[in-house]
């Protein structure tokens, strides 16, 4: 449970950090700053309780996460003019908030004695859900359904890998572990190497 509570953190302050970038780019006041760090920071884990009826949700328990975003949002506002690009931080640290947090959804489902396929939803869930209300809110084109990107992609493929890295290590912390670094490598390579699934492309019907 130590390290499902440390992921839930880490993955809490690297979100925060990407909605109080993208509250930058809205040019928000400070705490249009914290409460899009909030959301973004415990959206995806709220809507993991929520579905798996976890009483109470992870931040009601402990308001650390909610304190963690706040104060995260406060360093962004007063610092993001030193960044030479904040979209490429954004973009980048996103990255490694959903790599983190897919691995935390998976091993919260997993610790509540949720069955495997449950699991690796609850990764994408919390993986993806901070992201997309972020954007959504923003008015941004969301991360998570841009065009042929690897996102949800990754999020499925890590979920994955920790279920199978946990069943032939026999130990969680290798499942996560592998998670992580799944995740973060097929979301890396969409974003440096251009990975990509094919997309749909309108053809004429046949005659």
């Amino acid at each position: 449970m130590t390290a499902l509570i440390a992921l839930d953190l880490a993955s809490v302050l690297v979100f925060a950090i990407t909605g109080a970038l993208t509250a930058a780019r809205a040019q928000l006041d400070p705490i249009g700053f914290i409460f899009i760090a909030c959301l973004t920071a415990v959206g995806g884990g709220t809507t993991r309780d929520l579905l798996l009826g976890r009483d109470p949700v992870f931040w009601v328990a402990d308001p650390l996460p909610v304190a963690t975003a706040g104060v995260a949002a406060m360093a962004v506002f007063f610092t993001h003019h030193l960044l030479v690009s904040r979209l490429t931080v954004l973009i980048w640290l996103d990255a490694v908030a959903l790599s983190v947090a897919v691995a935390a959804g998976v091993g919260v489902a997993q610790g509540l004695g949720h069955p495997i396929w449950t699991q690796i939803v609850m990764g994408i869930v919390t993986g993806c859900m901070g992201g997309l209300l972020r954007d959504v809110v923003c008015n941004e084109l969301p991360l998570v359904l841009k065009q042929g990107e690897l996102y949800v992609t990754a999020a499925l493929a890590g979920g994955g890998a920790a279920v199978a890295a946990r069943e032939l290590s026999g130990s969680p912390l290798v499942g996560l572990a592998a998670c992580v670094a799944v995740t973060f490598a097929l979301r890396a390579g969409s974003i440096r190497f251009g990975w990509r699934l094919p997309s749909f492309r309108a053809r004429p019907p046949r005659p």
